[in-house]
């Protein structure tokens, strides 16, 4: 096989035009589900007292927001997905979405930082947010 220098050439813009059309853009309703999963997931990664996960209540906002259980639970896999690959362990391609990875990633490191800053002030802000949207309940 022949491969010439405007093959190589075009190789980069092929690979970036393929990447683009993988990549879509997150519906507002996405966004929002997205950023109150990755709060709450944050909250409880700093192992703030008093809340746990309420995964029913996750997923009945999920459909609110997206119209369906089924919906939600995709933007769940899809989140699922993204914390999998970020720490470089196994997870399924096919729900892996890139956009998804990225947004989860902003929210994540903008929570974290706060819970750090301020624990116990950032804690009850988030925690309480995230109990409000049914994605924590307190115990």
């Amino acid at each position: 096989m022949k491969i010439t220098l405007a093959t190589i050439a075009l190789l980069p813009i092929i690979v970036t035009v393929q990447m683009q059309m993988q990549m879509q853009t997150l519906t507002d309703a996405e966004s929002t589900f997205l950023d109150q999963l990755a709060t709450a997931a944050a909250v409880l990664e700093q192992r703030c007292t008093g809340y746990e996960a309420n995964g029913v209540g996750g997923v009945q906002q999920g459909a609110k927001l997206l119209g369906s259980a089924d919906a939600a639970m995709a933007m769940i896999e899809a989140y699922d997905a993204a914390i999998k690959a970020h720490d470089a362990k196994d997870y399924d391609r096919s729900k892996f979405r890139p956009e998804v990875s990225e947004a989860a990633g902003k929210t994540t490191n903008r929570v974290l930082a706060a819970l750090r800053r301020t624990p116990k002030v950032a804690c009850a802000d988030y925690g309480d947010i995230s109990v409000e949207h049914g994605m924590l309940r307190r115990y």
